[in-house]
């Protein structure tokens, strides 16, 4: 499904999704209100990127959102006025969630805003994001969860970790070339643009 959001106390105005066309949305998935989403995306089966709540939700380039993906936010305005503390700044504009280009959101991610994941960035299955922000080339693995912190640039989220301090996440591992898992997100990020390029072209 691909619609308008409806207007409410936190949402006056009525959006409808800027989806490029090079970007495939499966039928079974949920693309709804004030959601941008670039090219070469690959949306899968039952993932929902709700921009009804808190918005706008920004999907950068060749990045993918797999199947089970929760995007969402809490809300970013009341009664007209912007609820500044749910909202994240990239590159001087203001979002409710930003995931930047080349980033996998794995099978049951939750990114919820407000939060930001930046280029290149790799979030392993069934894990949360939440008041959170990831650097770039990061690797989340799977079942971690983030709350109310900052990963910096090139560290890894070792599989069932809960981060929810500062100094929790400054002390996380930096990826080096012993790290086993450094390649996953580049052999990812290449599965899913294949599968958007074809999954456009037979539905053409």
């Amino acid at each position: 499904m691909i619609g308008k959001n409806v207007a409410a106390d936190f949402s006056a105005k009525v959006s409808e999704p800027e989806i490029d066309p090079r970007t495939y949305v499966h039928p079974l998935a949920s693309v709804i209100g004030n959601v941008h989403l670039g090219k070469n995306i690959m949306v899968s089966p039952t993932a929902s990127i709700r921009g009804d709540e808190g918005q706008p939700l920004f999907v950068g380039d060749d990045s993918n959102v797999q199947d089970g993906v929760v995007i969402h936010a809490l809300e970013t305005e009341m009664n007209g006025k912007p609820v500044v503390k749910n909202l994240c700044e990239v590159n001087g504009q203001r979002y409710a969630v930003y995931v930047g280009n080349r980033v996998s959101l794995a099978h049951q991610v939750q990114i919820h805003g407000p939060a930001v994941v930046l280029d290149d960035t790799f979030v392993g299955m069934k894990s949360l994001v939440f008041k959170s922000a990831v650097g770039r080339h990061c690797i989340v693995e799977p079942g971690a969860l983030l709350m109310g912190v900052r990963v910096a640039d090139h560290r890894y989220v070792p599989a069932g970790s809960v981060v929810k301090t500062q100094a929790e996440a400054d002390a996380l591992p930096e990826i080096t070339a012993e790290y086993p898992m450094k390649e996953i997100n580049h052999g990812v990020v290449h599965v899913n643009k294949a599968l958007a390029r074809g999954y456009l072209a037979a539905s053409r």
